[in-house]
């Protein structure tokens, strides 16, 4: 990445408006080819951009009765102190929005699955939905502790952490029950698959615990997480068609309603996402991953929110590795994660979002030529 004083004499000048619209056109003419190169009808039971589509169009329109409605029950963001100095103006701004884009994309997944599936895969479909919505009330119960205490301090990290460990561990528990012992091996590409036997089911609960917090770190820009979601719900929608409708329709509601959560959060956001949403978005990505043995490919999907937590390790391993007498060390980065040392180097917001949208785009052709290439 540049540094924003290199290209601040340029007129390239990116709002939030546009890029929402660079985000809405990307992914419906992305789910409009990956469609046709599926071979799927737009107006198919199984399709993806329908869905996606529709619950685009659902989670913004509900996003104008519900962001006011939260703005009346005065839930407002609580901004840390030691963050940017800019973000100290977004006090106030409601946040919890996960509980309206998600529940949308969960309720289309189901009756959509539900009316054009059977079987196997409606309940592919519910138990993501249900690990999603598990995860959901995570963040929910989190966001409501911050707001009732009034302070950045939501409930402790050993709570939460327990409690999405807990959540994984019921995930397993029926995965193993449910699914081929074949759901332990891992598919890498090029045809080699990785058999993982035993050791797979503690891997499967760090993954769903650290995507989660993964997606959480990466929301602290106005339309980071829930383009950058989007993004690489779209592509593992792609990726899973072939073998699993369901989950297909699933990934595509719920990057619709991602995209229709930028509308109300894009630059300057009137709302933002809590660990409501954001919780639920890294739950639901681990758990389609793991249900459709694609490991590998979540993990180059997931790219952007990886370094923005190992910016976050590195920044706490650095500084204590570094403490001197007085017991002050030094930072790695400006400030973690990542996207806080770009803000602190000049970058805008806009800027930022523009090039984790472009990487994350990056990221999905990647994983999709790789897949191709299995």
């Amino acid at each position: 990445m540049i540094d924003a004083k290199l290209t601040s004499g340029r007129s390239f000048n990116l709002t939030g408006s546009s890029l929402l619209t660079l985000l809405a056109v990307g992914l419906s003419l992305g789910s409009l080819i990956l469609d046709g190169l599926g071979e799927r009808s737009l107006f198919a039971g199984v399709s993806m951009t329908l869905p996606l589509l529709i619950c685009a169009v659902l989670t913004a329109a509900l996003g104008y009765w519900v962001v006011p409605f939260l703005q009346t029950l005065k839930m407002g963001q609580i901004v840390r102190e030691d963050g940017p100095q800019t973000h100290l103006q977004k006090a106030g701004t409601p946040t919890m929005g996960g509980v309206f884009f998600v529940p949308v994309a969960v309720i289309v997944a189901l009756v959509w699955s539900g009316l054009a599936l059977a079987g196997q895969e409606f309940v592919n479909v519910l138990v993501v939905s249900v690990v999603t919505l598990a995860y959901g009330m995570i963040g929910w119960l989190d966001d409501w502790q911050i707001i009732r205490r009034r302070s950045n301090k939501g409930i402790s990290p050993r709570l939460k952490l327990a409690l999405q460990i807990s959540v994984g561990l019921m995930f397993c528990i029926w995965l193993a029950a449910s699914q081929p012992i074949s759901i332990t091996a891992i598919a890498l590409p090029f045809g080699i698959v990785l058999p993982l036997g035993l050791l797979f089911w503690p891997l499967a609960l760090f993954v769903l615990a650290a995507e989660s917090n993964a997606t959480n770190l990466t929301d602290g820009v106005d339309g980071l997480a829930g383009g950058t979601c989007a993004i690489a719900l779209l592509a593992l929608a792609a990726i899973v068609a072939p073998t699993s409708p369901g989950l297909m329709v699933f990934c595509a509601c719920l990057s619709g309603s991602c995209l229709g959560f930028v509308v109300h959060n894009r630059h300057p956001a009137a709302v933002f996402m809590g660990d409501t949403g954001s919780l639920a978005l890294g739950g639901a990505l681990a758990a389609v991953g793991l249900l459709s043995q694609n490991l590998w490919c979540l993990f180059v999907l997931s790219g952007i929110f990886c370094w923005e937590s190992i910016s976050v390790i590195a920044q706490v391993a650095y500084y204590k590795a570094t403490k001197d007498e007085a017991g002050v060390g030094k930072r790695l980065f400006k400030m973690s994660p990542f996207h806080n040392h770009l803000e602190l180097s000049g970058w805008s917001e806009t800027q930022i979002v523009g090039a984790f949208y472009l990487t994350g785009g990056l990221l999905a052709l990647v994983c999709l030529g790789l897949q191709s290439g299995f």
